[in-house]
């Protein structure tokens, strides 16, 4: 899918040093930021993250034959007197409209996903369903900011069937800028929880924030969310005014539910034999938990808007990601590795799933981030509803400056251990844990909890 020079010179501004003779043959095979993976067709963006600047790799770029490039006004002498470029105010913004321009000539749906805990979650899980439409691009890992939404875009083949992206923010207005640089068709906000709480301030902000997808959303297009969340719907209206679709996830006992003459996407979830029965079709996923069968049916929903039609029974296996959902099992111990991030949502989600195991049950809690004045709140919530279940023992990690806050929040609850080295904790959890025994892992990413998984006998 080539980009040609009057398309570029549309959204660049005209191009600067070009010689007429060549002007017919300056044609682009694709968008780079990379010096390492360059080809001499594409065109380079020398843009500027948090740990490098594109600028330094010009001399570079210019080494593989490249026939033009884009760099920030005051650049222009990195590069020779006689060669062609485009020059703008932000090269990171110029990626991301060069990002729209692709999105522009790819004539296949966009879903875009945002939520405060499970969005890759649910963006496998879309991924994986959408596979019955053919080959499908999702973002990779956790492109989900400025640079990872455009990259994203630019990957996108025209063979592809569907595009999933994923978008994540940590301030007002960033959602907001994915949307308008990728233009979605659907968008789905799995929920509205306490994740970045220290840094928007409060619930409101945070909605405020996810319900920004919408705001360059396809005017035909839909908007998936929860059906239990009144303020998030009075929110939506204030910034979409199309179609919305609210899905709801109950126990297998409450079938009566479907009867209720309302349009909300009602699913049930068996958790003895972890199936989910939708709209007359069971479900079996490979993900435990009730959590991730509420994630399962947003993408049933985006598989229903775009044309899926389900037999009355399915079966999905989708890709693990490290620190997520995964299940490692050793000689003695089962571990419930989901160490990647954490959130008060996302932890209460793996503990109600942990209770649901066998045997003695253990948590290596690392300590949760950015909630600000809120943190010590939070932390009591769940270390309350531990201390109230069957949880054997909770190994909690925290930094030197909380330790002592926590212990002697801890006085007379013996299931609780505070630790401020994840290096202490093999030690402490294998004297602890006999065969048959279960261990969920989960913290914030700073405590990097998946370096302890293979010392846990």
């Amino acid at each position: 899918m080539e980009f040609s020079l009057s398309e570029l010179n549309n959204v660049l501004g005209d191009i600067k040093n070009l010689n007429e003779e060549k002007r017919d043959f300056l044609n682009f095979k694709n968008i780079s930021i990379d010096s390492r993976t360059l080809l001499k067709n594409d065109l380079f963006i020398a843009i500027k993250g948090k740990n490098f600047d594109g600028h330094s790799f010009l001399p570079d770029v210019l080494d593989k034959g490249v026939k033009s490039v884009v760099i920030k006004k005051g650049m222009q002498k990195l590069l020779p007197g006689n060669f062609p470029y485009w020059v703008v105010n932000d090269t990171l913004e110029a990626f991301q409209k060069l990002a729209l321009l692709k999105r522009k000539k790819l004539n296949i749906p966009i879903v875009a996903i945002t939520g405060s805990v499970g969005k890759t979650t649910t963006k496998e899980m879309i991924g994986g369903v959408l596979n019955k439409l053919g080959r499908i691009k999702l973002s990779h890992a956790n492109f989900n900011n400025e640079i990872g939404v455009s990259l994203t875009i630019i990957a996108t083949e025209k063979n592809h069937k569907a595009l999933v992206l994923e978008m994540g923010m940590r301030g007002l207005g960033q959602i907001e800028n994915l949307s308008k640089y990728s233009e979605p068709d659907i968008a789905v906000i799995t929920n509205i929880g306490t994740a970045h709480i220290g840094l928007l301030g409060s619930k409101k902000n945070i909605t405020y924030a996810k319900c920004e997808i919408s705001k360059f959303l396809n005017p035909e297009g839909v908007v998936i969310i929860p059906a239990n969340d009144p303020f998030l719907e009075k929110t939506l209206k204030e910034f979409w005014k199309g179609r919305v679709i609210k899905v709801r996830l109950l126990n297998i006992e409450n079938q009566e539910e479907s009867l209720k003459k309302d349009d909300d996407l009602r699913g049930f979830y068996n958790p003895l034999n972890k199936t989910i029965l939708i709209e007359g079709n069971i479900f079996e996923i490979s993900f435990e938990g009730f959590h991730n069968a509420s994630n399962f049916l947003f993408a049933y929903a985006v598989a229903k808007e775009l044309g899926i039609v389900f037999t009355r029974f399915n079966k999905f296996d989708f890709a693990i990601f490290p620190g997520r959902n995964k299940i490692v099992r050793s000689v003695k111990t089962t571990i419930y590795d989901e160490s990647y991030n954490a959130s008060p949502e996302s932890v209460k989600a793996c503990i109600k799933n942990l209770l649901e195991k066998p045997r003695n049950k253990f948590f290596i809690f690392g300590s949760m981030q950015e909630l600000g004045e809120h943190s010590e709140k939070f932390h009591k919530e769940i270390f309350n509803l531990i201390n109230n279940s069957d949880i054997e023992k909770c190994l909690f990690i925290c930094d030197k400056k909380n330790e002592k806050i926590y212990t002697n929040y801890f006085k007379g609850k013996k299931k609780f251990l505070v630790l401020n080295n994840i290096k202490d904790v093999p030690k402490e959890i294998n004297k602890s844990t006999k065969k048959g025994d279960s261990i969920l892992i989960k913290g914030s990413r700073c405590w990097q909890l998946e370096k302890i998984i293979g010392l846990i006998n």
